[in-house]
C-alpha cells in the first residue's frame, strides 16, 4: 500500500504478531531485487522493531501448516528457499508441531523487541527465552517501553481548564510539555475546594448521564423497564463510587469483588458510609467464557440484596468510557497476574483525579508509590485460592482505608486526605504514563538505530532500491549519527 502511494519508508514498527507478514513481504521485495534470502532477512531484521504485549494465548496467531501451504506455497520459490526453511521461520521451539506462530516469526525477523511495561517485559522474556537458548536470562533481547495515554484526549475539558488556571500562569505551554514531571508539581497549588467541587460535578454528570440513558430506554420498552437498577437509576452522586470498565476477558476477573457476597453487601449497604459500583464493558463475540462473566455480573445487579448499588452499563463505547474515567472515585483493576500487559484505563482515570485500587501488575507496578492509590496482590502466590486471597485484600482495603478516608470530612465537608491523594495521583501519573513520553522513548531508544541500519543498507546496495532517487528519509540519515536524528 505504501509503495502504491509512492511512499518510501525506512523501517517498520509492528504491534503484536498479527501484521507480521509485512516483514515477510519486505524480505520478498529484496529477494526480487536480487538479494539472497538470508541477506534480505538480515536487512529486514535490522530495520524492524516488534512490540509484544499479551501473555494470553488467544492473542498469538498460530496458523496450521496446511493453511500456510495453501496460501504461501508461491512464496517459497519467490523467496529462494524451500518449504522447510519457510516453516522454520514460524516454529515455536516448545510446540513445533502446533503450526506457524506469528509471534515467533516476528521475533525472529526483527532485531529490536519490547514489552509494554516493566512487568510485561519480564513476562515476555520468560515466555520467549526458548528462541534464544542460553544459561542467562539476560541474553533474551526483549526490553520494555511502558504504554501511555493521549493526555489531551482523556483529560476532561473542565479539568484542563482548572489546570490552565493554576499551572498555566507559571507554565503557559504546559499541555505541550505534559511529559515533564516538574510541570505537574503545580497541581499542589490547586485549592482543595476547587478540585473537590469539580470532581463532584463530574460524578454528578456521569450519574445524570446514566439516569438519562435509562429514562430513554424505559420510554421505548413496552411496559417500562423490568429492572431500573441495572442501568444505574438508583445511583447516588454523594456515595463513594467504584468504576470497573474494560473488555470482559476471564483473566480480568470482573467477578472478583463478588467472591464473598455477604461481606460485599455489608460494604455497599453501610448506612453511614455506603459504596456503589458501576460496571461496563463487552466480551469478544467468540469469547463464551467472557460472555458468561458478563451475564454473571448482570445477574448481581438484579439482586435486591445489593440495594440497587450495583449497575451495569450496556452498549459500552468511548463516550461511556470518557464519562467513567472522569467521574468515578475509584478505578478497580484486578486481573490475574501476570496477564495484565500494561493497562491504560487506570492511567486515563488518574489524569482526572480518580484513584486506582489495583493489583500489582502491568503499569501499576511502576505507577504505585504508596501515596497515589492502593495496591494489593504482592503476597498472593499462584494457587487455587488466589481469587479468595485477592478478594479479601480488596474488601480489607475498602473497609479499613478507602471508605473511611473518603468519608473523613472536615467542617467544610471536604475530605482533605482524599484530595491530597488525588493530587498525588495526578502529578505522579500524568507525565509518566503519557503517550508523549512513550513515543519519545521509542524515538530515543529504537528509531535512530533503525534509520542508521537502513542508511547503511542503502549505501551498500543502492541498486536494490526501488528507485535510484534518494528517499526522503535518506537525506535525514546521511551524515548524521543516531544521536543527531531525534531529541529525547
Amino acid at each position: 500500500m505504501l509503495h502504491a502511494l509512492g511512499i518510501e519508508y525506512a523501517a517498520v514498527h509492528l504491534n503484536e504478531g498479527h501484521p507480521a507478514f509485512a516483514l515477510l513481504e519486505r524480505i520478498r521485495e529484496r529477494v526480487e531485487r536480487g538479494m539472497e534470502f538470508e541477506e534480505a532477512l538480515e536487512e529486514v531484521r535490522a530495520t524492524s522493531v516488534f512490540t509484544t504485549h499479551t501473555p494470553v494465548p488467544a492473542g498469538h496467531d498460530v496458523f496450521s501448516v496446511d493453511l500456510i501451504d495453501r496460501y504461501f506455497a508461491p512464496y517459497y520459490a519467490a523467496l529462494g528457499i524451500d518449504r522447510i526453511r519457510f516453516l522454520q521461520l514460524g516454529v515455536h521451539p516448545e510446540s513445533p508441531a502446533s503450526g506457524f506462530n506469528m509471534t515467533a516469526f516476528a521475533l525472529r525477523a526483527s532485531a529490536h523487541h519490547n514489552g509494554v511495561s516493566r512487568a510485561n517485559g519480564a513476562v515476555a522474556c520468560d515466555m520467549w527465552k526458548c528462541l534464544w537458548p542460553g544459561p542467562a536470562e539476560a541474553m533474551v533481547p526483549i526490553d520494555y517501553v511502558t504504554n501511555g495515554v493521549h493526555v489531551p484526549t482523556w483529560l476532561n475539558t473542565r479539568m484542563k481548564a482548572l489546570y490552565d488556571r493554576h499551572i498555566g500562569p507559571t507554565s503557559p505551554d504546559w499541555l505541550s510539555e505534559h511529559d515533564d514531571p516538574t510541570v505537574w508539581e503545580l497541581v499542589d497549588e490547586i485549592p482543595d475546594t476547587e478540585l473537590w467541587q469539580l470532581h463532584l460535578w463530574l460524578k454528578a454528570k456521569l450519574i445524570n448521564r446514566l439516569r438519562e440513558r435509562e429514562r430513554l430506554r424505559w420510554t421505548t420498552r413496552p411496559g417500562g423497564a423490568s429492572n431500573s437498577a441495572v442501568e444505574g437509576a438508583f445511583l447516588n452522586p454523594s456515595i463513594l463510587t467504584i468504576g470497573f470498565a474494560r473488555r470482559f476477558s476471564t483473566y480480568k476477573r470482573a467477578y472478583l469483588i463478588f467472591e464473598d457476597l455477604e461481606r460485599l453487601k455489608r460494604i455497599l449497604n453501610n448506612p453511614w458510609q455506603p459504596v456503589q459500583i458501576i460496571f461496563a464493558g463487552k466480551a469478544h463475540p467468540s469469547d463464551n467464557e467472557g460472555k458468561g462473566v458478563l451475564q454473571r455480573i448482570y445477574r448481581y445487579t438484579q439482586d435486591p440484596g445489593f440495594g440497587g448499588r450495583v449497575a451495569f452499563i450496556e452498549d459500552y463505547n468511548d463516550q461511556v468510557a470518557q464519562y467513567l474515567v472522569h467521574g468515578v472515585d475509584i478505578w478497580l483493576n484486578n486481573p490475574l497476574p501476570p496477564m495484565e500487559a500494561s493497562g491504560t484505563s487506570g492511567m486515563k482515570a488518574s489524569l482526572n483525579g480518580v484513584l486506582n485500587l489495583s493489583i500489582l501488575d502491568g503499569w501499576w507496578t511502576e505507577g504505585y508509590n504508596g501515596r497515589n492509590g492502593w495496591a494489593f496482590g504482592e503476597t498472593a502466590a499462584d494457587c487455587e485460592a488466589r481469587d479468595g486471597i485477592d478478594a479479601a485484600a480488596i474488601y480489607g482495603l475498602l473497609e479499613n482505608k478507602v471508605v473511611p478516608l473518603y468519608y473523613d470530612r472536615s467542617i467544610d465537608d471536604i475530605p482533605h486526605g482524599w484530595v491530597k491523594m488525588m493530587k498525588e495521583s495526578i502529578k505522579s501519573n500524568g507525565p509518566r504514563f503519557s503517550s508523549r513520553r512513550m513515543v519519545k522513548e521509542y524515538v530515543a531508544r529504537y528509531y535512530p538505530l533503525l534509520l542508521k541500519a537502513a542508511g547503511a543498507a542503502y549505501a551498500r546496495y543502492p541498486a536494490t532500491a526501488k528507485s535510484r532517487q534518494l528517499p526522503a528519509w535518506k537525506s535525514q540519515v546521511q551524515g548524521k549519527g543516531a544521536d543527531d536524528l531525534f531529541s529525547p
